[in-house]
């Protein structure tokens, strides 16, 4: 809980702990080097901060780039001042191709979508990692350290995160994503970024066998002593806040405060619904967030059911959804449990044992006042995007269409908009969109030359002492 001074001056600090408990608070600077807590866990603020109906109802007139500055600043407190946050905005959203950054289409009486693919790599992670490898830039810069970035993707993180950090001074990244499962487009995004400092690395094995290694890699001593590891996944800190914006937004365009709005979010790691969860969390009139699954359901099972348990990934048209393991998920239950660390640290430590775990009838209980969720198959998911075209003349990439097809599901008052997070380009996925619709959508111009460029990745089997020696090899010493 905020102490007395820092209730009576809100921006001055904000800490984060960890949800295991373990590690020493941070600042806000501190947390987004960091990425992963020392003890496993991921770290959250300390309090969640809470907006004015007035502030809520003012971001209908603002620019996106505003909003984000006045979404953002209590979590930033005083380690950044309100004028660098804003410089940082407005380069970080300058480069997106749609000067609504996130801008709203309207499907029907009660479907919107909220089109967050207008980066530079055609997908919503930009809208995060634009300002966090800005954010990396400034902070490096100020403690004179090196950082080596590690990360995993299914597929859209990868892209974003390089294109973000590419160039940049005292920053390596070295990116690993699971061999022959991810598109032609999503790969060659990564794999054609030629610059010195990012290193992709293709392992044999899925997209949770990759995360595991990160995870390891945070946790072991001999990496940790050497070099200063961050993450660019959205268990950093960071990347989430950025991505709560959106949903302030959009929710302010449809009626907010006055008007409640749900929202139906395709996620497999859990946190770009989580952002809709702090949203509400702050203060916005969320009616519900749907979470949509494909058939990689343990989202879905754990939140009907209260099974949370590990299956094998099954590859599907949607990749950045074929995830078993959610990762910030673990933030959602730390809430649930009444954010007690140790409870939260000996239940994250027996699933990761078991890959099991049952969620008590009293937390389903709670987050079912906010979240319901739907299973997705690959009929609905193509009816979805057919049915998009034909009927409002949109063309969607399949992630997107199980968001919508989900959206469609749930049993929400008619007179509630739903806003379904429409999270990539569909030329990302050209096959499958040509599959359901008959079209193939062309890439856009900023990238129409992808297929021509070179490519360069280290293909390494599916094993943490291979990839920590290939990082350890190749990565810089935090004062190197």
């Amino acid at each position: 809980m905020p102490s007395d001074s820092e209730a009576a001056n809100p921006l001055a600090i904000m800490e984060y702990i960890s949800t295991r408990g373990g590690a020493a608070p941070l600042d806000f600077e501190q947390v987004t080097l960091a990425g992963l807590a020392g003890d496993g866990g991921l770290y959250v603020p300390s309090h969640w901060p809470k907006l004015a109906e007035g502030d809520i109802a003012d971001m209908a007139s603002l620019s996106y780039s505003e909003v984000a500055v006045r979404v953002m600043k209590p979590f930033v407190g005083d380690v950044l001042s309100e004028g660098e946050l804003r410089d940082l905005c407005d380069k970080a959203y300058g480069r997106f191709a749609h000067k609504a950054v996130t801008p709203l289409v309207q499907l029907d009486g009660q479907h919107w979508l909220l089109e967050l693919f207008h980066g530079p790599t055609l997908a919503f992670k930009d809208v995060a990692l634009q300002l966090l490898g800005l954010l990396f830039e400034k902070f490096l810069a100020r403690q004179d350290k090196h950082l080596t970035v590690v990360g995993a993707t299914s597929g859209d993180t990868g892209s974003a995160a390089i294109d973000a950090l590419a160039g940049r001074e005292k920053v390596d990244i070295f990116m690993l994503h699971p061999d022959g499962r991810i598109s032609d487009v999503q790969r060659r995004q990564m794999t054609t970024v030629l610059a010195p400092n990012v290193h992709n690395i293709a392992i044999n094995g899925s997209f949770d066998d990759a995360q595991a290694m990160v995870k390891r890699m945070f946790a072991d001593e001999q990496v940790m002593d050497r070099f200063a590891i961050s993450a660019v996944n959205s268990i950093n800190w960071a990347r989430l806040m950025a991505q709560i914006v959106y949903y302030f937004y959009a929710a302010s365009r449809l009626g907010a405060p006055h008007r409640k709005v749900a929202f139906s979010v395709p996620t497999g790691n859990f946190g770009d619904v989580f952002a809709g969860y702090v949203a509400a969390q702050m203060g916005l009139p969320v009616e519900r967030l749907v979470v949509a699954t494909n058939v990689n359901d343990i989202l879905h099972r754990a939140l009907r059911k209260g099974d949370y348990s590990a299956d094998t990934v099954t590859p599907t048209a949607a990749p950045s959804m074929d995830i078993q393991i959610s990762s910030n998920f673990e933030r959602l239950l730390f809430d649930l449990e009444g954010r007690d660390g140790a409870k939260t640290a000996a239940r994250m430590k027996a699933f990761e044992e078991s890959r099991d775990m049952q969620i008590a009838p009293e937390m389903l209980e709670k987050a079912a006042a906010i979240f319901t969720s739907e299973r997705v198959d690959p009929d609905s998911m193509t009816l979805a995007m057919s049915q998009a075209q034909e009927d409002s003349g949109q063309v969607i990439d399949p992630h997107t269409a199980i968001g919508l097809s989900a959206a469609r599901s749930a049993d929400i008052d008619p007179s509630v908009p739903i806003v379904t997070l429409a999270t990539a380009h569909p030329a990302k996925f050209r096959d499958a969109v040509e599959r359901a619709t008959g079209m193939r959508p062309a890439l856009p111009r900023r990238i129409g030359d992808l297929f021509d460029r070179e490519e360069a990745c280290d293909k390494l089997p599916g094993d943490y002492d291979a990839v920590k020696a290939f990082v350890t090899t190749h990565a810089t010493a935090a004062n190197g």
